[in-house]
């Protein structure tokens, strides 16, 4: 028979086991409401609470008392003041207690960011998604149309690493109309909590039109009016240089300048997010008077990492001569995987 000691041991094993799945994090709001959930993240003027009876929960931080975690956590309060907490426990309104050995208590309104340590880098977050569109037609021409796009970018401290690529194939009757793919890396260095320094390099391949191969190398400033859980806006001004090989073996080249702008929101509780992405370019030169080039849609959010999404993309290059002018507009609807 176990002794009373071994019995109370493993009973206190058994108790320890059941019960930590039960830990949640705590959220005590200034009016008085308390909240369980698990804290997600937490980047600008959003608390992200994910609940088992409401889902995700944005919470204002300028309405939040004060907070607990058993978990491990990252806090970071400036560039230079990040600390890996064991644990956060409550303390009074608008502060919380970093337990990491010894206890230190630091004002909420001091506090930019709050996330789940990485293995690696510790205070990197990356998000993306792919989205997917097919569309064929069987009528007295037929028509098969294939269009694939990935968005990431990655925030690590002062960096941020943005990327893009697409690839657009349509055939009709079986002979390809349209064939093409680019993809574009932008590097942002932030000076302040707003402003940052842009340096971009961006490649299109086109195996059906006059312009094959087109390479642009950018660079200028941007602003980002708000990056959180619910959303971000983000605007960059640039001097290009651009080079264009044609077909028939000539090439050319240019100096433009550009404005880019970069928005998304999540509304219905995240479950549907607008977003809208697009450039807007002036050569130096009088090549053409004006490029344009954007994208808006919506995209509904089906699980956690799956979701439908329509858009219309809008290709427009004016006042140039008339072989080099360009008006298109892409309508689609598909699928994605997020993250």
């Amino acid at each position: 028979m176990f002794s009373n000691t071994a019995f109370r041991a493993l009973l206190s094993l058994t108790l320890s086991l059941v019960a930590s799945p039960l830990l949640a994090d705590t959220v005590w709001l200034k009016n008085g409401d308390r909240l369980t959930g698990t804290i997600k993240f937490f980047d600008g003027s959003k608390l992200l609470l994910q609940t088992d009876y409401a889902g995700a929960i944005p919470l204002k931080w300028s309405n939040v008392k004060t907070l607990e975690s058993e978990r491990e956590l990252l806090v970071k309060e400036d560039d230079s003041n990040t600390e890996r907490a064991k644990s956060l426990r409550a303390g009074d309104t608008g502060q919380v207690v970093l337990v990491n050995g010894e206890e230190r208590t630091v004002e909420l309104a001091s506090i930019t960011q709050i996330m789940k340590p990485k293995p690696l880098v510790e205070d990197l977050t990356w998000r993306g998604n792919i989205d997917a569109a097919f569309d064929f037609k069987r009528a007295d021409t037929d028509t098969d149309d294939y269009d694939l796009d990935l968005k990431t970018q990655a925030r690590h401290g002062k960096w941020r690493h943005n990327a893009t690529a697409s690839y657009n194939r349509e055939l009709s009757d079986n002979v390809v109309t349209t064939d093409n793919w680019d993809a574009e890396y932008a590097l942002d260095r932030f000076l302040d909590e707003h402003w940052f320094w842009q340096g971009r390099l961006e490649y299109k391949r086109d195996k059906v039109e006059d312009v094959e191969r087109q390479r642009t190398v950018g660079t200028g400033p941007g602003y980002q009016f708000w990056d959180d859980e619910l959303g971000a806006f983000s605007i960059a001004g640039l001097l290009d240089r651009t080079d264009y090989e044609y077909a028939n073996g000539d090439k050319t080249n240019f100096y433009a300048i550009s404005g880019k702008w970069d928005y998304n929101r999540y509304l219905l509780g995240k479950a549907v997010e607008f977003f809208t992405t697009g450039e807007v370019g002036k050569p130096l030169d009088n090549v053409a008077e004006y490029t344009f080039d954007a994208e808006v849609g919506l995209r509904y959010k089906v699980t956690d990492w799956a979701s439908l999404n329509m858009k219309a993309e809008k290709d427009l290059v004016s006042g140039g001569d008339s072989d080099n002018e360009l008006d298109e507009t892409r309508y689609s609807l598909g699928f994605g995987v997020g993250w």
